[in-house]
């Protein structure tokens, strides 16, 4: 099968899905092509570009999840858009650090001018929008990095320890989760909204 771009950044992506972004570079990526690497320069035209590349991929996925806006309230509409954000982010190990590394990802703009463009024709005013989509955006980018993060080596510390150091947070916790089916993906909306509607 012939070397394209777009096999070369599927494959980009399958690699970082199977060892993460530590195990991305252009001669294990030209290794699982079956290609010599000088071959992928023709197509990138080194690392930044490729996870550039990588990022717009990821983002097209995020822009195609918006939904349209409808008869609800826009800031519903947004939220909306930033669960498909944080859903393409998700779909691939270490999504959340290839966009946000990203340092020329056209399709990451595209995702905030759409966010910005419908938040105004829906009555924001322009600096209100911009300020509300860059906090929003970085808010899901940062929650994902947390949630992909790998896991503490060790021990964690028991129960007992984390109540009487923690005991406010721990039932706050407590209270947010226990018994009423709750889960991460509400935690992530409810602290979406309250900047929402800051």
């Amino acid at each position: 099968m012939a070397v394209n771009r777009e096999r070369i950044l599927d494959e980009a992506l399958q690699l970082v899905d199977d060892e993460g972004l530590d195990g991305l570079s252009l001669r294990n990526l030209a290794r699982r092509l079956d290609v010599q690497a000088p071959t992928l320069y023709w197509h990138v035209k080194n690392k930044t570009e490729l996870l550039d590349g990588l990022a717009d991929a990821i983002m097209d996925d995020a822009i195609s999840r918006v939904p349209e806006p409808g008869a609800e309230d826009v800031r519903e509409w947004f939220l909306g858009a930033l669960v498909g954000l944080r859903a393409a982010l998700l779909r691939h190990r270490d999504g959340a650090r290839i966009v946000s590394g990203a340092t020329r990802s056209l399709r990451r703009g595209d995702f905030s001018e759409l966010a910005m463009a419908t938040l105004v024709q829906h009555g924001f005013e322009l600096q209100q929008a911009r300020l509300l989509v860059l906090t929003s955006e970085r808010y899901t980018v940062g929650w994902v990095l947390e949630e992909q993060a790998p896991a503490p080596e060790g021990p964690p510390p028991t129960e007992a320890d984390v109540r009487s150091r923690w005991p406010v947070a721990t039932q706050a916790i407590s209270d947010y989760f226990v018994g009423n089916g709750r889960t991460r993906d509400d935690l992530f909306a409810d602290g979406a909204r309250l900047i929402l509607c800051s």
